[in-house]
Formats: structure tokens, sequence, C-alpha cells
């Protein structure tokens, strides 16, 4: 099946993408008749070397992006994944010279199709008497034999036009320029991991992968890799990566060593989620200095994609002070990022988290709830949480993100962690205190602000006295609460339904002579009932809301649990009375 694409025409797409980008900059212009950008000002370039680079759309940022003072001076764009064509390299390259530039770099990746355009039009502007050098980028480090065809071009590139441009900003000639940059290239790597295929506008995947797997040392045209292997934890992944990058029985390998200076590249190729690259970061920079590579520049992002390929590759260049300060060089190209200049190895990290005021010792309240108890109804309710997993994250895919039962299992295991640890439980108030700090800190989302609230508030009302009308006063806290800072009201679809529902009921305990387990057992009942009419209502709070009723047809999740954790409760406490 051909995949969806917003496009006009797959025949104009590549078009259409670079008068998008020269429509937004004012800094760029397109060579009329060819598919070619310039920096506008390219007459102020006069007795300086043109840097003009290219290859196949669906790279982006990459190439256009990287126009700009200290990057490139231009960029041919082919059609996606497809060579450009020689005659509009040739133009550009007589752009560039008729606007009395100092000679002209090439900077292509080592593709077939790049090499002999970019080779014949550079031929046929020397035959017109235009200073022209090319030089080939090939930074994969997939290959543990080197082809004929050698090394394929990949995100490594974007530095080679990051230093050439600086380079030329300083006035260095066009052979010296060549010289320097291919040196530097030789220090450099890249290898790429994929979870999907690409595709191109108008085609199917170019390849298939199965659930489980992932492929490694694929290109950035959707060509397969050299490895498929099992899919696993992020830190797997990039040492699987490292070790093969740097493995000097790998032909293509990159010679970073316990050590060695270097600059990282952290690559979307396309697909991937800021989450998972900021995992794929901290994985990639911890790995290396624990190897004993110190980290001199780190950059994450977007710098050469294929297309919506869900991937990432990691790129290693060697570098030493002169080099730095060539990276480092200011540029106005827009795909550049703002970028520190100063070391990410070799550097505090981490700040101390603020002293907290020293806890006032509590006495326990006449009829306090004994610490064995507390924690016999405590683990019942992470039992019961850790249950309903499946079941709360299925009620909540159909109006949320499917993560209800993650989060409550979240909230149980923060839970359980604390009890193994064999807390001093003095008092309820202290108890539930402490339950509020760990489901703000470890449960996230709403869910653990809103029974962060609840508790914090409940803890207030039993801080002096712990007796039936307390707790009662307590759930009234917790309840004002919620509904002052969560702007839910009974009858919102939300988990308050069931909050509120059992909280009528335990206002009972006020009235004298009441008992613990018999109110309780009818707050249960309330709750539950309560949590089951939420499939009849229109939501009117919280995530639900946006979504029409008419596909609302189960239970709201939150209020399911709170049901769930209110009949924990009381089966605790029956228990503890067997």
């Amino acid at each position: 099946m051909t995949s969806k694409k917003l496009v006009n025409s797959v025949e104009q797409c590549a078009d259409d993408a670079l008068a998008g980008l020269v429509a937004c900059n004012p800094d760029l212009q397109l060579l009329q008749g060819h598919r070619v950008a310039l920096r506008s000002d390219l007459d102020s370039l006069k007795g300086r070397v043109a840097l003009l680079s290219g290859g196949g759309s669906g790279h982006e940022p990459a190439h256009a992006g990287y126009i700009g003072k200290g990057m490139l001076t231009g960029v041919i764009a082919g059609s996606v994944f497809a060579s450009p064509a020689v005659g509009s390299i040739l133009a550009a390259i007589r752009a560039v010279a008729q606007a009395g530039t100092a000679g002209t770099l090439l900077i292509v990746k080592n593709y077939t199709g790049d090499r002999l355009n970019f080779g014949v039009a550079m031929e046929q502007a020397k035959g017109e008497g235009i200073s022209v050098e090319m030089v080939v980028i090939g930074d994969d480090s997939a290959f543990s034999v080197l082809k004929k065809a050698g090394r394929r071009g990949l995100c490594g590139t974007v530095l080679i036009h990051k230093v050439a441009g600086a380079l030329a900003e300083e006035g260095m000639g066009l052979e010296e320029i060549a010289k320097r940059v291919t040196a530097v290239a030789k220090g450099m790597g890249t290898l790429g991991v994929s979870l999907s295929s690409c595709s191109v506008p108008g085609s199917k995947p170019t390849f298939e992968l199965a659930a489980d797997e992932i492929e490694l040392g694929l290109g950035i045209h959707g060509e397969a890799g050299v490895h498929r292997v099992k899919m696993a934890p992020a830190d797997q992944i990039v040492t699987l990566m490292l070790d093969h990058m740097t493995n000097t029985s790998n032909v293509s390998y990159v010679p970073v060593q316990a050590g060695s200076l270097v600059m990282l590249i952290v690559n979307n190729l396309g697909g991937l989620s800021f989450l998972e690259l900021g995992i794929i970061a901290d994985a990639a920079i911890r790995l290396l200095e624990r190897r004993g590579v110190k980290v001199a520049r780190a950059l994450v992002g977007t710098f050469m994609s294929a297309l919506e390929m869900s991937g990432v590759s990691l790129t290693l260049l060697l570098v030493d002070e002169p080099l730095l300060k060539l990276i480092d060089a200011e540029t106005t190209a827009t795909a550049w990022p703002h970028m520190a200049k100063s070391s990410v190895s070799g550097r505090k990290r981490i700040r101390a988290a603020p002293t907290e005021p020293p806890e006032v010792p509590e006495i326990t309240a006449a009829g306090g709830v004994p610490s064995k108890q507390t924690m016999l109804v405590l683990e019942r309710i992470c039992t019961t949480l850790l249950g309903l997993e499946e079941h709360l994250n299925a009620l909540d895919r159909a109006a949320g993100d499917g993560d209800c039962g993650i989060t409550h299992s979240r909230a149980a295991k923060a839970i359980r962690g604390w009890l193994k640890e064999n807390p001093a439980l003095s008092s309820p108030a202290q108890v539930l205190s402490k339950l509020s700090v760990l489901l703000l800190e470890k449960m996230g989302g709403s869910s653990g602000a809103l029974y962060g609230l609840f508790l914090t508030a409940a803890a207030q009302a039993l801080k002096a006295k712990t007796d039936l009308p307390a707790w009662s006063a307590a759930m009234d806290a917790g309840l004002e609460a919620m509904q002052r800072y969560g702007k839910a009201a009974p009858g919102d679809r939300t988990m308050l339904d069931s909050l509120w529902a059992a909280g009528q009921e335990l206002r009972a305990w006020k009235s004298p002579g009441a008992s613990l387990l018999p109110v309780l057992t009818k707050a249960v009942k309330s709750a539950e009932a309560a949590a089951e009419a939420t499939k009849n209502m229109e939501a009117g709070a919280g995530r639900a809301s946006y979504i029409s009723s008419a596909r609302l047809d189960q239970p709201d999740p939150g209020a399911v649990a709170v049901a769930a954790i209110f009949r924990a409760i009381l089966e605790g406490l029956q228990t503890k009375g067997a």
C-alpha cells in the first residue's frame, strides 16, 4: 500500500519543498529554471571560496538548511533520494563563479549518482576555465569489509559543511580547504539504526521489519543495513552501535579510543520522538565517558533525515582545539543549532537538591491506625492496581492516551518500594503526607497531581485527631482541594465521581455511634456504582471532554481505579479483623 504524504504531487514535491524553505528565509534565493538555492548576498562573497553541496531531497534539513554565512553558499537538490541534474549543478557553479568568488568547492556524499553528476559538472566547469574542486565524504561505519563503492556519505557530511564554511570565512584558498576537510573526514564515522523503513512519495516502504526487529547500519535512502537484531533497551542498542563503530576489525571503524576527544551528533532519521532522542543522547554520552572518551561538543536533533524513518544515527568526530574553534564559529545557517561552546564532559551535571525543612514530630493521636495494619492496607491497594493495569489502559484508550493503568501501576510500584524500606508510620497524617509526596514525584500525569492534592489536604485534617469524624473531615478536605484546582465537579465523568460518592457515605462517620466497616462498606458500593455510571455521562472535564460522548461507552478509568482502591482498603481492614 502506498504511504500517505502531504504533497501537491509526487512530481513536484522536491521543488515545492525547496520553494517553501526559500519563501520563509529572506537570506535565500532560487536559481531560475533550476532546483538550486543560493545565498541572497552572493555578491558579497567576491574573492572568497564558494561551497556547494546537495543531493537527493528527503534528507531535510539537509542540504538547504545549511546555506548561510559560515556554511554553504548554495545547494543543488535532486528529486527524492535521487542525484541532482548535471545541468543544475553546472548552473550553480557558474552562478557563484560569475559573482566573483575565488573558486568553488563541491562537497559531495559518497553515492555513485552524486559522484558522477557532480563530477561531470565539475569537468565541464573546468573546461570553461572555472576553478572547481570536489571532496567526496564517506563517513559510514557500517561495513566490516570495504566494498568497491566505499563508505556511504551520511550525517557527518554536515560537520564538513561547518568546517569548510568556517575556513572559507577566514579567507582560506580552495585547495587548502579541500585538503583540510579531507583530513578531518578521516577521523569521522557514522552509524544508523532504524525501527522502521521509510517510503518515497508515491511508493511503498523500502523494506519491512518485524515488530521485534531493528536494522543496524542502514543508509539514508532506505537501504537495508548490515544486521537485523532484536529490539532491546536503548542502552543496549547504543552499546551495540558504539562497539560496531569503534571495532578495529571493522574496516570502516572510526578511530575513537580511551583518551580521545570527540564531537557527537545524535541525529534523528526523521520519525523518532524527541523523548527517544534524549534517551539515546544520555546513553551515548554516558557510555562514551565510561570508555574514557571525552565529549567536547554534542548536537541532538534532526540534521540529515531519511524522510519519516523512525531511527537514529550517531556520528563521532575526532577533534582538537583548532578544529573546535572552526565548529564553534558563527553561522547564519538556519539548521545549525545554537550550541554551547564548552566541553560536555568534565562538568558537574547535578545540583544538590534543596534542603527540606525538618519534620515536626507528630504525636500519635488516640485511635490512630497501627503501622502493621496500614502496611497491610497499602499492600492490598498496590496488588489491586497492578492487577488492573491492562484493564485501565484499555478503558483509557477510548478517550485518552491509554496510560491510566500504567500511571496507577507506577504509583503502586513506588508505594511498594517505599514499604520495603520499613518506614516509621507514626500517624495517619504522616502516612498521607508521605504518600502525597511519593505520588507527586513518581506517579506522573494529572492523576499523580490530583491524588497528591487530595492526600495533602486530607493529611491536614488528621493532624489533631484521627477518630472517625476526623477521617470524614479529611475526605471532605481532599475533595474540596481536588475541585478547587482540578476544576472537575460530580457528573463530569472523572475520578472525582467515585471519590465524591464515597465521601457522601463517609459523612455518616460524623454521627455518634457510627461504625467503621458498615459505613465504609456502603461507601465502597457507592463508589463502584458511581464509576459504572460514568459510562453514561458526557465528559465535562479532563482529556475525555474533547471526545464526542457518542464514542464513550465505557466507564471512566480514573473512577474505576478509585472505586478499586476503596474496595482494597475495605478488604485490607476486613482481613485484619478476621
